[in-house]
């Protein structure tokens, strides 16, 4: 078993703790901003195919005692048989968190890391690997606390919230993993239709239909354990054939629609509606959302709207906010409204109180995601 640490979206650990138990994640710990569990090698291939919460799955190969520079040199070099992992054909990368009294600035420590590996090289072969901060062939993460180092190596290399589909972006854009987060906090498992009357790039859409169909996040994408000394290619061949059969393609949806009323915008949400395979589910409108015709019936209305660079300075976005109140109140009655809010001075201008609210961190805006029962 695996020893591994999960990042998440502030706001979306308890989500993200339930989404690693259901994909056969086990003794899993609920931390700030993270989660700590253990896995056998198919499960951790299985998460990075279809866990749709995490930024980053780190995979944990040593822990040592760490209060010097001399320590975490020496640490480092007798984490693994680097000689094995680590040839110096293969470019590598050090990415660092925490901190020390004696380790305070991240830099300097990754290259501590960096010259305990080089060095470990030239003993062993004459010659050494080359850094590569874009696209190296291991990554490397350091985690360092008052009295302890934590070495782990990254799956990705790259945020896991980039799912592949995503080739044109509007303004101000949700990240995957969060939309992720939203729409299974708000409950939409497809019996409804859904609606995002300022969609923007699609991403809350294109998340939601993802989900309801089990679409996995991971199979569009490459990763760096591909490159690991033990990566069992058979295995992740089961688990690719795993994730493919998860799909529900088949599923019947109701309407799920956008509108965007920026012609521009609503371009690239097209665009990305494509990308990801869904054009025949989502459709993407360009009109103002006043004007948008929604099946009359019970709904789900999903939205981010823009938030004010200035509280209480713009008034065409407090308007925008009351719309919004009344386009849910004259064409959604008995249905949910959930809003993701940065600004709660403009969430007043909605005319209705919120029923539930859960904290999410938004591109470091601390948000809420409120629901509303429209009467």
């Amino acid at each position: 078993m695996l020893k591994a640490i999960a990042v998440f979206p502030p706001g979306l650990e308890c989500e993200g703790v339930k989404e690693l138990s259901r994909l056969g994640a086990k003794d899993v710990l609920l931390l700030k901003r993270s989660a700590a569990f253990h896995a056998d090698m198919a499960c951790f291939y299985r998460l990075h195919l279809q866990a749709r919460l995490p930024f980053r799955l780190f995979r944990e190969i040593s822990r040592f005692q760490c209060r010097s520079r001399k320590d975490l040199y020496k640490g480092v070099q007798h984490s693994l048989d680097w000689a094995r992992w680590l040839m110096p054909s293969m470019s590598f990368r050090v990415d660092v968190s925490g901190g020390s009294n004696y380790l305070n600035h991240s830099h300097f420590s990754a290259l501590q890391v960096k010259n305990a590996l080089v060095d470990l090289q030239r003993q062993f072969w004459g010659e050494r690997s080359s850094i590569d901060l874009e696209k190296p062939d291991l990554c490397i993460h350091l985690h360092i606390s008052q009295t302890e180092a934590v070495l782990s190596l990254d799956g990705s290399g790259g945020s896991l919230h980039r799912r592949g589909y995503r080739t044109a972006m509007g303004v101000a854009p949700i990240k995957e993993n969060i939309a992720a987060g939203l729409i299974l906090l708000s409950g939409w498992d497809g019996n409804v239709p859904l609606v995002d009357p300022m969609c923007g790039s699609a991403t809350l859409l294109i998340e939601a239909v993802s989900l309801a169909l089990g679409l996995p996040q991971g199979l569009r994408r490459s990763f760096l354990l591909h490159n690991w000394a033990d990566f069992d290619s058979r295995l992740w061949e089961d688990e690719k054939k795993r994730a493919k059969k998860s799909q529900r393609w088949n599923k019947k949806l109701p309407p799920v629609i956008g509108s965007e009323r920026d012609e521009e915008i609503a371009k690239h949400a097209r665009i990305n509606v494509i990308s990801a395979g869904l054009e025949e589910i989502i459709k993407i409108e360009n009109i103002d959302f006043k004007k948008l015709a929604i099946p009359r019936q019970e709904v789900m209305i999903v939205c981010n709207p823009p938030y004010g660079k200035r509280v209480g300075f713009d008034e065409d976005i407090q308007s925008l906010y009351h719309e919004l109140g009344s386009f849910a109140k004259q064409f959604a009655a008995g249905s949910q409204l959930w809003l993701l809010s940065g600004n709660p001075n403009l969430t007043e201008f909605i005319r209705m109180k919120s029923s539930s609210r859960f904290p999410i961190s938004n591109g470091g805006i601390d948000c809420r995601w409120l629901k509303y029962l429209v009467r």
